[in-house]
């Protein structure tokens, strides 16, 4: 627990009489006692427990909030959330690069507009991150590799420019798997990523390390990117949401891999957040068009309204295709549609053609063409990529070469399969499944291997990504070994609101969000 002494000025106090520990905070006065306000020591000792009561797992609404009515200033908020990566980076190594100081510089700047009385953007002192594939001016931006721990951008990506004009503090960038190809962040540049819920378990891929940043209480929110699930799987990992958006939907400039040719809707960058209200906060700062992304699209983001939302058709996918999740995940899904349900939603089975086509087209894509893209450029440096990298360059190449009339023929294919998607979708158009088969796996168990690996156990997650559909991960229960699941809402394309609002119903039907054990920290 956070012990809490303000310190009044000209006050005689000697640190050696203070209960010091790891857990104390010291506040300057003049974060609390803004202009003309004469309360004393002793209120403002209240009123920093009554700020502080909601951290570490505080939505982007309290913060905002908090700091808008001078309750809490961003030097503080931000100054605890780094307090929380000191104590919790040992134990998760979510981060890959910490920017301590330039966080409290932006505190500080942040703290002086507030006292100014100037107009605050909708994220005005929120501490967010990002994952270190998605470029912030300065920061290192390895995306898991030894052969780019050297690559410093010198602009930021548009949809961290958007956050930072939204007011958002950007403490730092968290870790993936090499080159984001694989659903364990762990790599020779900087190690594995450990799940808040369970240490000896991955915080998945690969989004881990800001999906386990933020169930940890190490940032409020940041930002992913998913081209087979990379966002949502490690969302239902580490419990927490995540949302695959529409391609175009939010800019994909300055990610790497660059998000261009004839497959760039494979991977899209998203928000990551406790909440759904949270996901929705981000998307909404983030979304719109950039000419570095050629799928932008200028899709104003729209409210959902009551009477559209209570007469559409919800379906529970069901596929013999995807493959079979385990008894409590489907009893997962199953518990959100019953109470979708009972809230007044129309929810059926639903069973989707085409599904073993488009996993088949999203492999082709995600495995032999980008696997041949990333052998040529990491030939020469074989004994410097991992394991895993290593892993998945032999087996999406070991095939015959591909040849321009097959990539031509799965290009085609590939839209005449969405059309015929959308067309069953017509009158059902959100559905319910799975993330993944099951909940996190342990350290080292995940793999490339036919019949027991990912094209097995993610085939929930991964045909979204061969259609360009966004889907959303919300968690909805626990494991028997105390494992979060998550339950995904899939929508069709540019109907992002309709999935973040069924999600959020979901959300309200399970209760307030599940936080990781209390041991943990």
């Amino acid at each position: 627990m956070l012990e809490f002494y303000v310190l009044p000025d000209r006050a005689q106090l000697e640190f050696s009489r203070l209960p010091f520990t790891s857990s104390t905070v010291f506040m300057r006065p003049e974060l609390r006692l803004y202009p003309g306000c004469l309360t004393c020591a002793a209120c403002t000792l209240t009123l920093a427990h009554q700020a502080m009561s909601f951290f570490p797992y505080c939505t982007l609404a309290e913060i905002t909030q908090q700091i808008r009515s001078k309750n809490i200033s961003p030097v503080e908020i931000v100054e605890l959330h780094l307090k929380r990566i000191e104590t919790l980076q040992p134990k998760l190594n979510a981060f890959v690069h910490l920017d301590a100081e330039g966080a409290r510089q932006q505190a500080r700047a942040a703290e002086s507009s507030v006292l100014r009385g100037d107009h605050l953007g909708p994220l005005h002192g929120v501490p967010l991150t990002i994952k270190s594939c998605i470029d912030v001016a300065g920061w290192p931006c390895p995306a898991g590799s030894l052969l780019r721990k050297d690559y410093l951008p010198k602009q930021d990506a548009p949809l961290v420019s958007r956050l930072k004009a939204a007011g958002a503090i950007l403490l730092g960038n968290t870790n993936t798997p090499e080159f984001l190809m694989a659903y364990e962040a762990d790599n020779l540049l900087t190690g594995k990523t450990s799940n808040p819920w369970d240490l000896t378990h991955s915080a998945g891929g690969s989004s881990g390390g800001e999906a386990a940043a933020i169930s940890a209480g190490c940032s409020a929110g940041g930002v992913g990117s998913d081209g087979g699930g990379s966002i949502r799987v490690p969302s239902h990992f580490c419990g927490i949401c995540g949302l695959k958006p529409t391609p175009g939907r939010i800019p994909a400039t300055g990610h790497f891999p660059p998000g261009v040719g004839a497959f760039s809707w494979i991977g899209v960058v998203g928000p990551m957040a406790r909440t759904i209200a949270d996901v929705r906060s981000l998307i909404e700062v983030m979304a719109g068009p950039d000419a570095g992304d050629a799928l932008s699209a200028p899709v104003p983001w729209r409210a959902c309204l009551e009477d559209e939302l209570r007469s559409l058709r919800i379906g529970m996918l069901e596929s013999d295709t995807l493959g079979v999740a385990t008894a409590e995940t489907r009893a997962t899904v199953e518990r959100a549609a019953k109470s979708l349900d009972e809230r007044g939603f129309t929810v059926e089975p639903f069973r989707l053609d085409g599904l073993d086509r488009a996993l088949d087209l999203w492999w082709f894509f995600f495995g032999p063409v980008i696997g041949n893209l990333f052998r040529h450029s990491v030939a020469g440096y074989e004994d410097k990529i991992s394991p895993m990298f290593r892993e998945y360059l032999t087996y999406a190449t070991s095939g015959v070469p591909i040849t321009l009339k097959q990539f031509t023929k799965a290009c085609a294919d590939r839209d005449l399969l969405r059309a015929e998607m959308l067309r069953q979708m017509r009158d059902t158009p959100v559905l319910l499944s799975p993330v993944s088969t099951s909940p996190a796996f342990r350290h080292g168990q995940g793999n490339y291997l036919p019949g027991v690996g990912y094209r097995d156990t993610m085939r929930f997650s991964q045909w979204l990504n061969l259609t360009g559909f966004p889907g959303v991960s919300v968690p909805a229960g626990v494991s028997k070994e105390g494992l979060p699941i998550g339950v995904q809402v899939v929508g069709r394309p540019f109907e992002d609101e309709l999935v973040l609002a069924i999600a959020e119903a979901i959300e309200q039907g399970r209760g307030p969000w599940p936080a990781p054990p209390s041991h943990f920290a």
